[in-house]
């Protein structure tokens, strides 16, 4: 919310009162204030609702930080920035909802999200059609970048589609040699049979065996199961020296937990989608692993005055595993729109531009360097891997994939 004070001393007074004030103030309120007469709003796909608003409120809200910082530096001159954000609840159909709706705003020019590349697979085609930028904070499936066949013929599918993240086809080997590298040989893998959860596993497991490791066994689960016992009892006999699973904290945490309590003591890991504190609340224990896209946020001297600025805006949630990322992203498009809005009459007539502009954005960002491939990849490949340690994750080590 945002309190607004009104006097009657004249349209000035007015607009001079408006200012953000109390938890979450949006960006809306500075339109007045900044005596614009033209706006364009940053829309946001996340699910800020359900199991995983934790991850998705963090992207929201750097998001709209973002906005805040680039009117308050008056950006782009003639121009105010508004955020419009849309809950997805991590659900495909209702993403391409939320995308139909930001796609019928005039003055929507560009969207950060998703986090789920099943949601982007729904979302991305409605933004493309509408030619609206989409910069992604968290999606990691290679495929949508490098279409189906991105190991043999990768093939750019959307040229609207852009991310800050790196990809699975990084990340999962980049979890087999760290394993490995820890005399690691045995391994059974489980996923959630979502487009990210199997694509991680995939190439986790191309990669762990290639590398001298044995996949001992291979199961999956269903994204709503609550009790693991079959799919542990499928596993237990194998002897797994750890568990790779591909999918998101709302499962990761109890399977962690039912493992251990039925005797099967080893460590799970899992991709960026298990990065959180919600991890171990739901039942992640000390020894158990993530990986998570570039080094940790709170050593970099790149991520300060993102750092500073998110708490001083008092935002009642954390920013999470993909916080400055989706700031990141957000600022890739303020940085797109720089030249695409110039000498736009309006918003929607710079959609075309904003996704031509994205192609040559290229910034020191609070990840560190911010810019796109040819396929709209991140041009940076560096991951970390985090350990459970006293009840938290801790970074254990970052580097890139050899």
């Amino acid at each position: 919310m945002f309190k607004r004070s009104f006097k009657l001393a004249g349209v000035a007074l007015v607009a001079a009162s408006l200012a953000f004030t109390g938890c979450g103030a949006r960006t809306e309120a500075t339109t007045a204030a900044s005596g614009a007469t033209k706006v364009a709003k940053i829309g946001v796909i996340a699910p800020l609702s359900g199991d995983l608003s934790a991850l998705g409120l963090g992207i929201r809200n750097s998001v709209d930080l973002a906005i805040r910082q680039a009117n308050e530096s008056k950006a782009i001159p003639g121009w105010t920035l508004e955020l419009a954000a849309e809950d997805d609840e991590a659900k495909p159909d209702t993403g391409k909802n939320a995308a139909t709706k930001l796609a019928s705003d005039d003055a929507v020019v560009g969207v950060v999200g998703t986090l789920n590349s099943s949601v982007a697979q729904s979302v991305i085609p409605v933004l493309d059609s509408a030619k609206i930028v989409q910069v992604s904070p968290a999606n990691t499936n290679p495929a949508l970048t490098k279409g189906a066949d991105y190991l043999t013929a990768p093939a750019r599918p959307n040229a609207n589609y852009f991310r800050t993240c790196t990809t699975d086809a990084v990340q999962g080997p980049f979890a087999a040699q760290y394993l490995l590298g820890e005399g690691i040989k045995k391994v059974a893998t489980i996923h959630d049979k979502k487009s990210y959860g199997q694509g991680l596993v995939s190439e986790f497991s191309k990669a762990f065996t290639a590398g001298g490791g044995t996949v001992v066994a291979a199961e999956t689960i269903n994204p709503d199961d609550k009790n693991f016992s079959a799919v542990i009892s499928k596993i237990q006999g194998s002897g797994p020296e750890a568990v790779y699973y591909g999918g998101e904290y709302p499962q990761a945490g109890p399977l962690s937990k039912q493992m251990k309590a039925a005797g099967l003591k080893v460590p799970v890991m899992g991709g960026d989608g298990i990065f959180s504190g919600e991890f171990v609340k739901l039942g992640g224990s000390d020894g158990d692993l993530a990986t998570s896209v570039g080094a940790p946020v709170e050593t970099l001297e790149s991520a300060k005055p993102f750092l500073e600025g998110y708490k001083a805006a008092g935002f009642s949630e954390g920013y999470e595993a993909y916080g400055a990322y989706s700031y990141d992203a957000a600022n890739a498009i303020i940085a797109a729109l720089k030249t695409s809005l110039a000498s736009a009459t309006d918003a929607k007539s710079a959609r075309e531009a904003t996704i031509k502009a994205m192609a040559a954005v290229s910034f020191d960002g609070a990840t560190g360097k911010v810019g796109f491939d040819e396929f709209g990849d991140s041009v940076s490949r560096v991951l970390t891997v985090y350990a459970v340690t006293n009840g938290a994750f801790a970074a254990k080590k970052t580097g890139e994939l050899k």
